[in-house]
């Protein structure tokens, strides 16, 4: 009997890369950010720059839908799941509960929007001296009927707290996998925020970034059948995938009951794995509302013209930290965490 091939498709990275069920979105920024001036934006001249739709990437780096602090001021969303992950840099987050923080650096922040939330993420430059790399991903993870109108909620999973299982080959080469969700052998993910697909224990949910060092080997488990899974290949070169050599910046989707071989090449090799049981239910989405049917993002424009989700509490449409301010949150209830760094 001839073995089924582990690697369903292969597709070529672009802006915004492609999800299957559960998932909705996912796109990768990286800018090299210049020095930051004194309001935390770029000391660098914004001349022909689309600003308030700066997505061109002149010289490196965007403003997108910032004027003054690069990122993306107050928006709404209702009916799904916005996890950012944040490999470099930092992200101010304010929204229409009062809620409030700034993460990086290694954190990761899980937002259910559920019945309706606006919020803001701008990206604030806060070293003077020095460029402000920023590295992070978005990814959308769609909510089940059952959970659409559930109350919006956000998780911090903190750096420190976020396990990163080391793998080491026969040659004592190192493959690092850092647990954002699913559990990996022993090593257990984060709780995610209760209403998400991700805490069903069925649901096969698993986001792991993985770093393998140049020649590497790694053996990706098999998954549950049934189950979603895309590996992204976005940094580095000579990747072989279950024998199959894979293109730099390419999307692999994975027969998730195959265990498959990675072997990076000469280079360190930068992946993200995403799975999830499907929920195989309509999809209907506009702009940033995701429903399942068009009465109900109908609907979901309707609620936010007359409640603004909560309004907004703030006097800036994309409010900033102060430049000394560490990694926090405060939650909607008034919980505050700090971290140090």
């Amino acid at each position: 009997m001839q073995q089924q091939d582990p690697v369903l498709s292969a597709r070529p990275l672009g802006f915004q890369w492609e999800t299957i069920d559960p998932f909705l979105f996912c796109v990768h920024h990286d800018d090299a950010y210049p020095a930051g001036n004194e309001q935390l934006g770029p000391a660098s001249s914004l001349a022909g720059r689309d600003i308030g739709q700066d997505f061109a990437g002149v010289d490196g780096w965007r403003m997108y839908h910032g004027d003054v602090v690069p990122g993306f001021p107050q928006h709404p969303h209702r009916g799904f799941e916005t996890v950012t992950v944040v490999r470099r840099g930092l992200i101010d987050h304010s929204d229409s509960l009062g809620a409030t923080a700034r993460f990086g650096r290694g954190d990761t922040q899980w937002l259910t929007a559920g019945a309706g939330i606006v919020h803001s993420e701008m990206f604030p430059l806060v070293e003077r001296d020095a460029g402000n790399p920023l590295e992070l991903f978005q990814i959308w993870l769609n909510l089940p009927r059952a959970s659409k109108f559930a109350a919006p909620y956000f998780s911090m999973l903190w750096r420190e707290t976020t396990p990163v299982r080391v793998e080491k080959d026969a040659q004592g080469r190192s493959t690092e996998i850092t647990v954002i969700a699913g559990d990996l052998a022993d090593t257990r993910a984060p709780a995610p925020p209760p209403d998400s697909w991700a805490a069903r224990g069925d649901s096969d949910v698993a986001i792991w970034s993985i770093t393998m060092a140049p020649g590497a080997r790694w053996t990706l488990p098999a998954a549950l059948a049934g189950t979603n899974r895309t590996l992204y290949f976005y940094r580095g070169a000579g990747l072989t995938v279950a024998g199959r050599k894979a293109a730099a910046r390419t999307g692999l989707r994975l027969r998730p009951e195959a265990a498959v071989e990675l072997v990076n090449g000469d280079s360190p090799g930068e992946l993200l794995l995403l799975q999830g049981r499907p929920i195989g239910e309509p999809v209907v989405q506009y702009g940033p509302f995701v429903m399942n049917t068009r009465d109900e993002i109908a609907q979901a424009f309707a609620d936010y013209r007359r409640t603004g989700f909560g309004g907004w509490p703030w006097s800036s449409d994309g409010p900033a930290h102060a430049r000394g301010e560490g990694r926090f949150a405060i939650h909607a209830d008034g919980r505050r965490e700090t971290r140090v760094g």
